[in-house]
């Protein structure tokens, strides 16, 4: 990224090094491994464990994940800084170890002691793969309290029944916390519970890859009587929402830095092919059109007026305070940016953005995804609108 053009002028200077340090390991290391990478299978799978040894080895791996799992223990505002850098390609997360920051967070908060030891330090270490089902085909995301799966209470724990979809994933997963509805009926409010279920329980299995506008990563999965031990209950029965909340608010902001991350990236491509491609034999470079300068202008515009959104998202998170109105704002803005930048690009790119010989059909399908996943564009709107609308704000 072109740090000096796009500016990150909130970057503390002992983590500009840190950052750096990550984008030359994104850029050098795993952008050229993308599409091994994305075509999964035993290729992808070798390629994974070598970019993972190689970050280890530079002293690169689980950044932000607390020093007492074995991560390194950056702080969230400065990792937020990394996270844009690291975020550049769908794999630097992966490939870097902070991918399971989400899930180790949320098992050591919330974890019984047994699921602290027992997965914890493979989780982070890279050895475990963990994913999140919430979804559900007859339930949006949008509204949890529709949630059909039920977890029915044994002798010795539970036994899960139900499909999700869209699981981030979970064709590959050897851990899945899955919402439940462990007490009532929907749409009650109460009753919903979480819990983590190991994929190589029997009854479990993985229906079908859902392709999200042509490419992999998500999933649909069947709990056909899923038995699950009584300690891997996810916090208290019945107050999944709660754990939730604190895992969506924090996932959405990391979303949003990666998104920026390929946002920076989509820029730097199309500022490169604006100054180096003539448009004619006879001609300058595309960049001496107007109409070019608009796309590179607005698009450098939507990144600079994005990024402090994200890290005032940030900044309230670290700090504890209520962040619903910042990520709201953080997550439509970051998921607009990304798909507008992607498109720019594109079009600068001309016909040669519709191929396979850049990164920009893949950038601009995470944008246009962005803009649904993670709760759509609708969702943040009105939630934003009507916290700003409440009467203790008059």
């Amino acid at each position: 990224m072109l740090d000096e053009t796009l500016g990150d002028p909130q970057c503390p200077p002992e983590v500009r090094e840190l950052k750096d340090r990550v984008a030359d390991f994104v850029r050098a290391r795993v952008v050229p491994c993308e599409r091994v990478l994305d075509s999964g299978g035993p290729d992808a799978a070798r390629t994974l464990h070598r970019l993972r040894r190689e970050a280890k080895e530079q002293g690169l791996w689980a950044l932000p994940l607390p020093v007492e799992l074995g991560g390194q223990g950056l702080g969230l505002r400065s990792y937020a800084h990394v996270a844009e850098a690291e975020g550049a390609s769908d794999h630097g997360p992966a490939a870097l170890g902070s991918a399971s920051l989400l899930d180790a967070l949320m098992l050591a908060r919330h974890g019984s002691p047994r699921v602290r030891e027992r997965y914890l330090a493979p989780l982070v270490a890279g050895e475990l793969r963990a994913s999140y089902a919430m979804t559900e085909q007859d339930a949006p995301g949008t509204d949890p309290f529709l949630t059909a799966t039920r977890a029915a209470e044994t002798e010795d724990g539970w036994r899960l029944t139900g499909d999700k979809w869209f699981v981030s994933g979970g064709d590959a997963a050897d851990l899945v916390t899955v919402l439940a509805r462990t007490d009532g009926q929907p749409p009650e409010r109460e009753g919903l519970s979480l819990l983590l279920v190991p994929t190589a329980s029997p009854g479990f299995r993985v229906v079908r890859e859902l392709p999200v506008l042509g490419a992999a990563g998500q999933a649909e999965i069947a709990l056909d009587g899923v038995a699950v031990d009584a300690d891997h209950l996810i916090g208290e029965r019945g107050k999944a929402l709660a754990v939730a909340a604190e895992r969506l608010q924090l996932g959405r902001t990391l979303r949003c830095l990666r998104w920026l991350g390929q946002a920076g990236r989509a820029f730097d491509l199309m500022r490169e092919r604006a100054v180096t491609r003539s448009r004619s034999r006879s001609r300058g470079p595309l960049g001496e059109l107007q109409l070019v300068q608009r796309h590179v202008f607005e698009s450098l515009l939507a990144l600079r007026t994005t990024r402090p959104l994200v890290h005032e998202a940030v900044s309230r998170l670290d700090a504890g305070a209520d962040a619903h109105v910042e990520v709201g704002l953080a997550k439509v803005a970051a998921a607009r940016t990304l798909q507008q930048v992607a498109d720019a690009a594109i079009q600068v790119h001309g016909a040669a953005g519709l191929g396979p010989d850049t990164v920009l059909p893949a950038l601009f399908r995470a944008g246009r995804a962005a803009r649904i996943l993670d709760g759509p564009d609708e969702l943040h709107i009105t939630s934003v609108a009507r916290r700003v609308l409440r009467p203790e704000r008059a």
